[in-house]
C-alpha cells in the first residue's frame, strides 16, 4: 500500500508539472531589445562588422542598453533572435553557436549580459529547421531546453517554421513541459497561434495562456505604417476572442516595436508606443542604439506610457470607437475605486491630408462612466487640464495626420 501511495503521489507530481508554465514570470508585459527587426539575419562580418549578428554586436548593445538608460528604464531582456546558429548540430547531437561570430562561446556572452544586469533571451524554432535554415528543436527538445538552462538563458522565443507535424499545440506544451523540468525561470516566447492562424486552425487560447508567458498572435510586423495599421485592424477585430486571456503571466503579443528606424514618421511612432502599451503589449525595442534620434529615443524612455504598459492590473485595452478615420482605444488601469477604473486613451488618426484635425468625443461615447469625474493628462505633452472631466463632457483634441493624442484619465479619488 505504502508503495502504491508513493507511486500515486509521484504521478500527481508528474501531472501538476505538465499542466502549466511554471515560472512566476512575466507578471507585467516583458520589456527588451530583439535583433531581427533591425538585424535580420546579417551574418557577413567583414562586409557588416556593426551589423553581424554575433558576440560584437549583442554586448554593444548591451552597453548602449545600460549606458543610455533603456535599462533603468525597464527594458531588461537582451534576446538574440534566428541566425546565430552553426549550420549542424555538434558530432554529439548539441546546438552549437557560429564559431567564427560566437569565439567565446555563448555561455561567455550570457555571462557578459548578465554582468550588466541585463538578462539574455535567445531564438530557436520548433521544426526541422529554423526560418533562416538553421537546426531546429524539433526531435531535440529535452536536449536542448537543458543546455539553453545551463547556459543561464532567461528568455526563450519559439517559432514555427519547417514544422513536420499536424498539431503545433502539442509540440510547444512538450517544451512547457521540459522548461518546467529544468527549474530555472525563462520567459517562454511562444510562435504557434500566428502559424495556425494563417491556416485557419482553431486556436484554444486558455490552453495558451497556460503554456507560454506571450504569444505571437499575427504575421512578423515590417518596417512601414501599412504593417503597423495591419496589427492594429487584427487586433481590433479580434478583440473579444483574444484580449480576456492576457494578464500577468501571459500575453499577447503584436510584435516588435518599430520605433527609430526607417519606415515610422515621428507621429507615426508616437502611435505605434500608444496603441503598444493600451495592448499591454510587450515592448521590445529593435533598432540602432547608437545612432537613434533624441525624439525617438524620448518615445521609448517615456515613463507615463511605460507606467500604463507596466500597469499592475494586465487588463488588455480594446478599440472601442471607431468613426471614419479616428478610432478611440482605452485600457483600463490603476488607480481604481472599486470597480471604478482609471483609463489610458488612444485617440488615433488615419488621415493623411496633411493638415491637424480637431476631433471632439464625449467620455461617455468611449465608455467612461465614473460620476465622480476624472483628472486628464496628456503622456506625451505632460500637460495636465485644469478641469475635471464627468461622462457627459466632451473631450476635444488636435490630431496630426496618421498621429496619436495620448492621454490618461485618472479617476478623482
Amino acid at each position: 500500500m505504502r508503495v502504491h501511495l508513493e507511486l500515486c503521489l509521484v504521478l500527481l507530481c508528474l501531472v501538476g508539472n505538465s499542466i502549466a508554465l511554471d515560472n512566476g514570470l512575466a507578471l507585467t508585459p516583458p520589456m527588451g531589445f530583439m535583433t531581427w527587426q533591425r538585424y535580420r539575419c546579417t551574418v557577413d562580418c567583414k562586409l557588416y562588422p556593426d551589423e553581424c549578428i554575433s558576440d560584437k554586436l549583442i554586448r554593444r548593445i548591451a552597453d548602449l542598453m545600460v549606458d543610455g538608460g533603456y535599462l533603468e528604464a525597464g527594458y531588461e531582456y537582451l534576446i538574440i533572435d534566428d541566425c546565430w546558429l552553426e549550420r549542424n548540430r555538434s558530432a554529439d547531437g548539441h546546438l552549437q553557436e557560429d564559431k567564427i561570430r560566437f569565439p567565446h562561446g555563448m555561455p561567455a556572452l550570457v555571462k557578459y549580459v548578465h554582468s550588466k544586469g541585463l538578462k539574455f533571451g535567445i531564438y530557436e524554432n520548433y521544426g526541422t529547421l529554423t526560418c533562416a535554415g538553421y537546426p531546429g528543436l524539433y526531435g531535440h527538445e529535452k536536449k536542448d531546453i537543458t543546455m539553453f538552462a545551463e547556459w543561464g538563458i532567461d528568455y526563450i522565443k519559439v517559432d514555427g517554421c519547417y514544422f513536420p507535424g499536424l498539431t503545433y499545440a502539442k509540440g510547444y506544451e512538450t517544451l512547457r513541459h521540459y522548461l518546467n523540468q529544468t527549474g530555472r525561470p525563462i520567459v517562454y516566447s511562444c510562435s504557434y497561434p500566428s502559424y495556425d492562424e494563417d491556416n485557419s486552425v482553431p486556436i484554444d487560447y486558455k490552453l495558451l495562456s497556460e503554456n507560454c508567458n506571450l504569444w505571437r498572435n499575427y504575421e512578423d510586423i515590417d518596417d512601414s505604417l501599412a504593417s503597423l495599421e495591419s496589427i492594429m485592424d487584427y487586433f481590433a477585430l479580434k478583440q473579444d476572442i483574444i484580449a480576456p486571456y492576457a494578464g500577468p503571466g501571459h500575453w499577447n503579443d503584436p510584435d516588435m516595436l518599430l520605433i527609430g528606424n526607417y519606415g515610422l514618421s515621428y507621429e507615426q511612432s508616437k502611435m505605434q508606443m500608444a496603441i503598444w502599451s493600451i495592448l499591454a503589449a510587450p515592448l521590445l525595442m529593435s533598432t540602432e542604439l547608437a545612432s537613434i534620434e533624441p525624439k525617438f529615443k524620448d518615445i521609448l524612455l517615456n515613463k507615463d506610457i511605460i507606467k500604463v504598459n507596466q500597469d499592475k492590473y494586465g487588463i488588455q485595452g480594446l478599440r472601442v470607437y471607431k468613426s471614419g478615420s479616428i478610432e478611440v482605444w482605452t485600457r483600463k488601469i490603476s488607480p481604481k475605486s472599486s470597480d471604478n477604473y482609471s483609463y489610458a486613451i488612444a485617440i488615433c488618426s488615419r488621415k493623411t491630408d496633411g493638415m491637424p484635425f480637431r476631433y471632439t468625443v464625449s467620455l461617455k461615447r468611449i465608455m467612461l462612466y465614473y460620476q465622480s469625474g476624472y483628472r486628464i493628462k496628456d503622456l506625451y505633452s505632460g500637460e495636465e487640464h485644469p478641469q475635471l472631466y464627468y461622462p457627459d463632457s466632451n473631450l476635444t483634441v488636435r490630431l496630426n495626420p496618421t498621429g496619436v493624442v495620448f492621454l490618461k484619465a485618472t479617476i478623482k479619488l
